[in-house]
Parts: C-alpha cells; sequence; structure tokens
C-alpha cells in the first residue's frame, strides 16, 4: 500500500501572517491537484521561524490563531500538518495542527525544546506533555514530531513506532551551517532504519536576518535510503509516493482521516532526487539567499559597495549580483591619496566584467578638511592611527549619504577575520545594513572567489585581485600582515578561540605559539564591544558573531 504526500518547502517572512498564510493555500491547492493525501508544511510556517519577541504580544498570538482557523476552512481530505503557535491562554506551544474537512483536527505540542546555539525556544515555549496520538491518514497510522523531538534519542518517535505509527512526519525550521544538510539526512536515515519506517523530513527555505534555512526536505523508506530530496536553497514542492509496510498488529489510529488506502500505480509521479551540494559550493549559496531574503523581505530592491579593488568587496560584489541581478548593485570606489592604481582599475575591471553600475568618488576633499579642522586639536602630534581611521570614516559617511539619497542599503564587506581581532573602523568601513561575509574567516574567503571563477568558467574576478597582498591602503605601502600575522597563523587560532570554544591555554597545549595566541585572543576580547554595534550578516559556521557568541563586552576572565 502507499501514501502520496508532499512536503512543502516554503520561504517564510516572519511576521508577515497573511502573506504566508497564502503559501501555504497555494502550496495546499497544489497537493490537491496532484491526489496527495497528506502534504506538512515548515515549523510555525503561519509566523515564520524565528518569530522571537513577536511571541509576547497577545494579539500576535490571535491573530495567527485566526489565520490558522482560515487555513483549516479551506482544506477538504487530503490533511494538512502545520506549524503553529498554540496556547492555553496563559502558556504558550510551539505545535503542529492536523487540518483536514474544514477544520483543525488535532494538535501535537512539541516536547523538546532547543535552547543552545541560535535557539532560544525555552524563552517562548512550554513542551508538550499530553499523551501521544496517530493520525490514520487513509487507514495509515501516522506519527508527527517537530524538529528538535526527533534529534533526541529517546525522543516521541521512539513512542510513536511503539504505539503503531507506520510513518513518521517531522516539521522543522532547521537553520543552515556548512554540511548541516548531509548531518540531517544521515541523522534520519538512522532513525528510519533503527524504527523500521519511512520518514518524512520538510524544512523551511530562506533567510531570517542572520540564520539561512537550506531546505533539502527528503524522505527516506524504512531502511534509511533516500527516496526523494527536494533542492537546497529553492521553494520547492516535492511529492512522492511512500510504500508502506503494514505491521503485523495493526492498531487503530486516534484520528481517522481520508478514505481507503490505494496501491501504487504505473503512474506514480518520479520520486525526484536533487542533487547534493557540500563545501565551497554550499556556501556561496547560503550568502546569496541570505543576502537576497534580507534585502527582499526589509523592502530594499539595490544596494550599494565600496569598491577597493580588494578580496573582501569582491566577494561581497559578486555574491550581490548572484542575490539581486546587476542592475540593482551600484558600487563606488573613493580613493585617497595612499590609494594605489591597480586599486582602482581592480575595482573597474570587476565592475565591467559583473556588468554593475560604478562611480567614483574621492574622499580627499573630506580628508583634507577633516585635517584642516583637527590640526589644532593635534598640534604636535604624530599621524597615525586616527587618520587612518578618520579616511574609513569619510568612506562610510559617502556611502551612507548614497544610501539615504537613493534608497539602496548598504553592503559592508568586513570577513570574520577582521571583526573577530578588532581590525575594522568602527562608523568607518563597518557602517552598513548587511554583512555578507561576516562569518568568513579570511582564507575561505580567497578559496570563493577563486570558486566565483571556476563556476564562470573565466576571469571574473581578476587574478590580480586574489594574488595580490591584502592591504587596507590607508597610509603608504600599508599591508595587513604589518599589523596582523599572516591569515594562514591567524585563521587556525581564531577558528579554535571563537568557533570552538578553546581557551588561550587550550590553544597553547595544542601547539600554537604561546605569544602569538596571547596576543591574538586579547585582541580578540578586546574588540567585543565593536562587534555589537556592527549589522547582522549571514551565518554560516555552528559559531557566528551575532546570534551564537554571547560574551559579556565587560569581561575580566583572560
Amino acid at each position: 500500500m502507499n501514501l502520496r504526500l508532499a512536503l512543502a518547502q516554503l520561504n517564510p517572512t516572519v511576521g508577515a501572517i497573511g502573506a504566508n498564510l497564502q503559501q501555504l493555500k497555494d502550496a495546499y491547492h497544489s497537493a490537491e491537484q496532484a491526489q496527495c493525501s497528506i502534504i506538512a508544511f515548515g515549523e510555525l510556517s503561519i509566523t515564520g521561524y524565528p518569530p522571537e519577541d513577536l511571541l509576547l504580544k497577545p494579539r500576535f498570538i490571535a491573530d495567527q490563531r485566526a489565520a490558522l482557523l482560515e487555513f483549516a476552512a479551506s482544506t477538504t481530505s487530503c490533511v494538512a500538518v502545520v506549524g503553529v503557535v498554540d496556547s492555553d491562554g496563559e502558556r504558550l506551544f510551539n505545535a503542529a495542527a492536523v487540518c483536514a474537512d474544514g477544520r483543525v483536527q488535532h494538535i501535537y505540542r512539541k516536547r523538546s525544546l532547543p535552547n543552545y546555539s541560535v535557539f532560544d525556544e525555552k524563552r517562548y515555549f512550554t513542551p508538550g506533555t499530553e499523551p501521544l496520538q496517530l493520525i490514520g491518514v487513509n487507514g495509515i497510522p501516522v506519527g508527527i514530531s517537530i524538529c528538535e523531538d526527533i534529534w533526541v534519542d529517546d525522543g516521541p518517535h521512539v513512542d510513536l513506532v511503539a504505539s503503531g505509527a507506520e510513518i513518521l512526519v517531522s516539521i522543522n525550521g532547521s537553520p543552515y551551517h556548512l554540511d548541516k544538510d548531509a548531518e540531517r539526512e544521515a541523522l534520519i536515515a538512522d532513525r528510519a532504519s533503527q524504527l523500521g519506517i519511512p520518514i518524512c523530513y520538510v524544512n523551511q527555505v530562506g533567510g531570517q536576518d542572520e540564520l539561512v534555512f537550506d531546505g533539502g526536505s527528503f524522505v527516506v523508506d524504512h531502511s534509511g535510503e533516500l527516496l526523494g530530496r527536494a533542492p537546497l536553497f529553492t521553494e520547492s514542492l516535492l511529492i512522492t509516493d511512500v510504500e508502506i509496510q503494514h505491521r503485523e498488529s495493526r492498531v487503530e489510529p486516534s484520528i481517522s482521516l481520508g478514505g481507503n488506502a490505494a496501491p501504487i500505480h504505473a503512474d506514480n509521479p518520479v520520486l525526484p532526487i536533487a542533487e547534493s551540494m557540500s563545501g565551497d559550493d554550499e556556501l556561496y549559496e547560503a550568502l546569496v539567499l541570505g543576502t537576497r531574503d534580507y534585502c527582499r523581505k526589509n523592502g530594499f530592491s539595490d544596494v550599494v559597495i565600496g569598491l577597493s579593488g580588494g578580496i573582501d568587496s569582491t566577494l561581497v560584489a559578486c555574491v550581490a549580483v548572484d542575490a539581486l541581478g546587476a542592475d540593482h548593485v551600484h558600487g563606488v570606489a573613493m580613493p585617497s591619496r595612499y590609494s594605489s592604481d591597480h586599486s582602482l582599475t581592480d575595482a573597474e575591471a570587476l565592475a565591467n566584467n559583473l556588468g554593475v553600475d560604478m562611480r567614483t568618488i574621492s574622499i580627499e576633499p573630506a580628508f583634507a578638511a577633516y585635517m584642516e579642522m583637527l590640526d589644532p586639536s593635534f598640534a604636535g602630534r604624530q599621524p597615525g592611527l586616527t587618520w587612518e581611521n578618520v579616511q574609513s570614516r569619510c568612506r562610510g559617511q559617502i556611502l551612507m549619504a548614497l544610501s539615504n539619497e537613493f534608497g539602496w542599503m548598504v553592503l559592508t564587506t568586513g570577513n570574520k577575520s577582521e571583526a573577530a581581532v578588532g581590525y575594522f573602523t568602527i562608523y568607518g568601513d563597518s557602517v552598513g545594513g548587511y554583512a555578507v561575509i561576516k562569518d568568513l574567516l579570511k582564507l575561505k574567503v580567497y578559496d570563493l572567489c577563486r570558486l566565483v571563477n571556476e563556476r564562470a568558467g573565466k576571469e571574473v574576478i581578476p587574478n590580480n585581485v586574489i594574488v595580490k597582498p591584502p592591504s587596507a591602503e590607508l597610509r603608504p605601502d600599508q599591508r595587513d600582515d604589518q599589523s596582523l600575522p599572516p591569515y594562514e597563523v591567524l585563521d587556525p587560532i581564531l577558528s579554535l578561540y571563537v568557533e570552538h570554544d578553546r581557551t588561550a591555554q587550550d590553544i597553547i597545549d595544542a601547539g600554537h605559539d604561546p605569544e602569538m595566541v596571547s596576543r591574538i585572543t586579547r585582541l580578540v576580547d578586546i574588540a567585543e564591544y565593536k562587534r555589537r554595534q556592527s549589522p547582522p550578516g549571514v551565518r554560516v559556521t555552528q559559531k557566528a558573531f551575532g546570534k551564537d557568541r554571547r560574551v559579556p563586552i565587560t569581561n575580566g576572565y583572560r
């Protein structure tokens, strides 16, 4: 016997209840037309995930409840599993509503609430404790769980199968980090083979502030073999026929919906298995989706980028073009007395290759004016870091002026290595609305630039950008390695200290130079206040600055 099901991998917008509701209705209609018996949507699919402190507004809860009832009223015999916020009047629950035949038939409340990394569900929700119920869909007992439930070894999936479930449906809001999709598939395949029943895993897709949801919804059979997979980073309706192997002792479901099960027909849809991704390809697509959705969902059609001819602004421009289209990306070269000729020519070559609008605005008049204004106060002092920062702030002012005048969002171009050690100017090159490569260490920036050229099969990014020594060009003949250790030395230490929570002594014990480790970790610690004032950016690792890493600014632990 079989069950035809649809996994609706949608891209909701947090708080856009009406628009999200329409997405659900459209996908449900498509599933009906495909003669599906059941359709599953993502976690909190009406509110969008994560809604955070919107959940503290009683009116918000009431509005999404009204939307749920409106959706339920539109359902027929196809059973819909919808992620919702449930309430008992005092407490909130992360829940799944089972809708069919014009009403809400059942509510399942999530039992395992994640409260680590980017998750903060215990701030808002109470775990469900009600007895588990099976939903009969065309006579087939179906068990339902929500995201974290299935990651816990003794989670509700164990009891659901013991109660007679012959297929599990897991609805999710699982955010991306590198290779997370492979981790999910391995876990669910292992669960399915242990339990001996098929599992359907639906995940949302899209960018939400710093988070990216990569989708990759999939279905595995009772042995853990992959039957169907939706593409990563793309909205999709995955329709799959799953063969159900009835168990010897049938259990009557708590709630029975739909008609009778039918044998698998010869005209079943081909089970689509979208191509998987990994490594740099995956990272790049996550940056593109996160940037596109942050702009689109916040009402920005165009962006502006300071193009310095350096590796960082180059990668940001490439991502922006892939996210928004070349016509919506504007580059600005802002040379000073210290800018090299190749910086301007490299920036111009990149703009031409990408087909983006570019203008040149010299900061020299503004910089000279600042020097004249401040000279009386700085009399007798040697020029130093202050004047470097003034130049950076001149550039930030120009970008913000263009943003104000034309409504373009400023994309900042700083990477994780620089952010970690404070190698940026607060209110200068950190100014902007979104930080595209905020979670990429410098060496990975180089890798992705090489990827851009490999994908294009030509030199989109001028080779000189990739091979020349990195420099802020804020003083004569300046290079990054005059202020920082080589990135080949810096990045591994930062990865251990920032991304893996090792102490300085741990890193020294691992074989790194004690003096270098002490210097770098001190720089990371004292730059915390600067990072707190930086814009949000795409999270692609398991420990990003922002939602992930929460270190106190006032901090005496070294």
